[in-house]
């Protein structure tokens, strides 16, 4: 990919819900509910009102993406995508992650959102391995960005030592 794609994407560990982006992704689950990891992290900093709307909704399926405000958080949307759980990759897996990088980013165009931060979906309790989830949502950003120049600024917001290597080494192939 091009230097001027790779200048539109960041790493930035820490918590996503603290980020000055327009709007920050979800690793949510079907039913859209508060849950552990960065699910239960957006739901708490976005406040009440972020469950009320999620639950107007009712869901989403897996490897699509839906959006909601942002409510009390500094993003003015989430975005959020239902990753696949990793059940050894004979799933469809590797598909449906891509889609959730794809979706989201389609949704960003759509309400007008110039940047948006990405966790590292499905990493976490869904099990999919984190050296390959990285290479998929690099290679999907990397391209989609390629194509597109609404969004301006993708952010990876990673937690922990492992998962920055991962996506570092990644951006610097």
């Amino acid at each position: 990919m091009s230097k001027a794609t790779d200048s539109k994407i960041e790493i930035q560990p820490g918590d996503i819900t603290q980020l000055d982006v327009d709007a920050i992704v979800n690793a949510a689950n079907a039913q859209l509910r508060p849950g552990g990891g960065v699910c239960g992290a957006i739901h708490r900093a976005a406040g009440r009102n972020l469950r009320e709307a999620c639950a107007a909704i009712g869901g989403c399926e897996t490897g699509h993406s839906v959006h909601t405000d942002g409510f009390e958080l500094k993003a003015k949307y989430v975005i959020h995508t239902v990753g696949p759980v990793w059940r050894g990759g004979g799933e469809n897996e590797e598909a449906l992650l891509a889609s959730c990088y794809r979706t989201s980013l389609k949704i960003a165009k759509q309400i007008g959102a110039r940047s948006l931060a990405f966790p590292a979906i499905s990493t976490g309790v869904y099990g999919f391995p984190l050296e390959r989830a990285t290479e998929i949502a690099v290679e999907t950003v990397r391209a989609l960005l390629a194509e597109e120049d609404a969004v301006e600024l993708v952010v990876f917001s990673v937690f922990g030592a492992e998962a920055e290597a991962a996506y570092r080494r990644e951006l610097g192939r």
